[in-house]
């Protein structure tokens, strides 16, 4: 599992990614709010796997399922992402949603690499790469990289891509 920090950090480069996406499909709406909106939820998302397992209807605040079970499940993450995507332009919150999932499915890569790892299909799969807390930077590093490749194809049509190749 990466840290609270990681997760924060990789949940506001996946509110980036929403945001240029949702901006790519042409649904960010009357002066960008569904893009702007799109974000939020994915900076909010980026957390939300942890969250979500916590019973904030009571006072002890525990728990209510085991953790990494049916909140960190890759399928329903995929499906609400795909769903949001096709319903991008068509149904104005399909923006927040699609944020939302982006969010989620980054908590979920950031957990992959842990021995504990994510349920993707039916059961646990990790990359068994490092332990819990182990490499939070690279992991943030590698968000914010997808997060640059993203914004740099949508809003500035590749340029700065295609600078960066011609170094290498």
């Amino acid at each position: 599992m990466a840290s609270s920090n990681a997760h924060h950090a990789t949940g506001w480069a996946a509110g980036l990614i929403a945001a240029a996406v949702v901006s790519k499909a042409g649904a960010a709406g009357p002066y960008h709010v569904w893009g702007i909106l799109s974000f939020c939820a994915g900076v909010f998302g980026g957390t939300a796997p942890d969250w979500l397992e916590v019973a904030w209807w009571t006072r002890a605040r525990r728990l209510w399922i085991t953790h990494r079970t049916l909140t960190h499940w890759g399928v329903g993450w995929v499906a609400l992402l795909a769903v949001s995507y096709h319903f991008l332009g068509v149904h104005p919150w399909a923006a927040v949603s699609f944020g939302f999932a982006c969010g989620g499915m980054m908590h979920l890569f950031a957990d992959w690499p842990n021995p504990l790892g994510v349920p993707w299909l039916v059961s646990r799969h990790s990359l068994n790469w490092w332990n819990s807390g182990r490499c939070d930077a690279l992991i943030v590093g590698a968000a914010w990289i997808a997060a640059a490749f993203a914004v740099d194809h949508v809003w500035f049509h590749s340029v700065y891509g295609l600078r960066l190749l011609h170094v290498l």
